[in-house]
């Protein structure tokens, strides 16, 4: 009993890494009853996802009314955006050259893959729907459906109103500042049940496609994990190096939250408490609140390398390896169309599908990546998170705003709150 108590002692971070390796081994030795176990990490991601539209929206809210006017937000819009843009941009370009200059190919022959695996998911991202898609027509649906941009646009316009209405915005306010407290309190039980999360999610996903597509497609996996990791341990701490942010520290800060996101393969269920986090990381409430969310659709950087670096490998599957002239339409392509990830069903693959369009390539080249879609998901995931951590930081070190220096505004949200200047 003593041992059983002593796995609670220990911090989150090795739980997390006890419940997926038991999930490995589960999944290996008892593959039927480890596809039962499915529902335990069903229940984890549900637990987190439920609370992250509740918390986004005042907290998105009170970032605009913690500015002292809409030219600020403004500012710090311009600022977002650009980070955004231009660090996708980069790194989709130093992927596909990345793909081109090792010629990936795992010399398989193409004409024996199914595209059983795809033959669900829609071929193609219509920009103009993504873009009209981002104003919602009925807020509540908008609510119900989890779409986080059409939620924080409202919440934009929102906070802005409540600027303009003066004083008679503090009954809201208050509102608010004790919802999003009670928020995080759901947040810290569904993180504590994390590793039993991992556990089933990790044991049925291993029990279901088993380890030997990785032995299969070897040479693709393998490129992916170095782009991944020339991300993590190259590109981004140049940038930080350059911006002046603390790289290591704002791993240290998120090394949990980013294994979560790794064996659980899903970015979104971090949300939350990455939001909570960020005066740890030196992000002010403001940014966080703002820029973190919005992150999730236009600064899925794990996403831009695995797409970047599946269009090389397909290309040269099928020997219609990309021209040096390709490249910089492709990356105009890219920069713009994964943008629209997160507002599809299967985003990643729905890129893929339309950019394979583009290029005239099969379909059956996607179906084959598929196949080990577990493996590559989990890397880029990872990514996803440390991206949507260090662009924050990086939009605090360069923004110019201000912020409310009110007792109202930060009561409840933080204790001891810092205040910006």
């Amino acid at each position: 009993m003593k041992k059983l108590l002593g796995f609670r002692k220990l911090n989150l971070l090795a739980q997390i890494l006890i419940g997926a390796l038991l999930g490995i081994l589960v999944g290996q030795l008892f593959p039927s009853f480890a596809k039962e176990l499915k529902i335990l990490g069903v229940l984890f991601t549900s637990l987190v996802q439920m609370v992250i539209v509740p918390l986004v929206f005042p907290l998105v809210v009170l970032s605009i009314v913690t500015m002292k006017n809409t030219k600020k937000f403004g500012n710090l819009a311009f600022k977002t955006f650009l980070h955004f843009f231009s660090i996708t941009t980069l790194v989709i370009t130093l992927s596909l050259i990345l793909g081109k200059v090792t010629g990936i190919d795992a010399n398989i022959k193409a004409g024996s893959i199914s595209t059983e695996a795809i033959k669900d998911v829609a071929s193609n991202i219509n920009l103009s729907d993504f873009l009209t898609s981002i104003v919602p027509k009925n807020v509540f649906t908008a609510f119900a459906d989890g779409n986080l941009l059409p939620v924080i646009f409202f919440a934009v316009f929102l906070g802005i109103a409540l600027i303009a209405v003066g004083d008679d915005n503090k009954p809201v306010i208050a509102f608010f500042e004790s919802w999003i407290k009670a928020m995080y309190k759901i947040v810290d039980y569904a993180i504590a049940f994390a590793p039993v999360g991992v556990f089933g999610l990790i044991a049925s996903n291993v029990a279901k496609t088993g380890l030997g597509d990785l032995y299969l497609l070897g040479q693709f996996v393998l490129l992916l994990y170095v782009g991944y990791l020339a991300a993590l341990l190259v590109v981004f701490p140049i940038i930080a190096y350059i911006f002046k942010v603390p790289y290591l520290k704002l791993l240290s800060n998120i090394k949990d939250l980013v294994l979560i996101a790794f064996t659980t393969g899903g970015s979104a269920v971090v949300l939350p408490t990455l939001l909570e986090r960020s005066e740890e990381n030196g992000i002010s409430e403001s940014v966080s609140a703002f820029a973190t969310p919005l992150g999730y659709s236009f600064n899925l950087i794990g996403a831009c390398i695995y797409i970047s670096l599946s269009v090389t490998f397909i290309t040269n599957l099928y020997s219609t390896p990309l021209t040096w002239g390709q490249l910089i339409p492709l990356i105009l392509f890219l920069t713009i169309i994964t943008k629209g990830i997160a507002a599809v069903p299967s985003g990643a693959l729905v890129v893929l599908l339309a950019t394979a369009a583009q290029l005239n390539l099969p379909a059956e080249g996607i179906a084959l990546i598929v196949s080990v879609d577990f493996l590559a998901n989990a890397g880029r995931t990872a990514v996803n998170v440390v991206g949507n951590t260090l662009v924050p930081a990086i939009i605090e070190k360069t923004a110019e705003y201000e912020v409310v220096e009110t007792e109202e505004v930060y009561a409840g949200l933080r204790e001891n709150a810092a205040v910006v200047e």
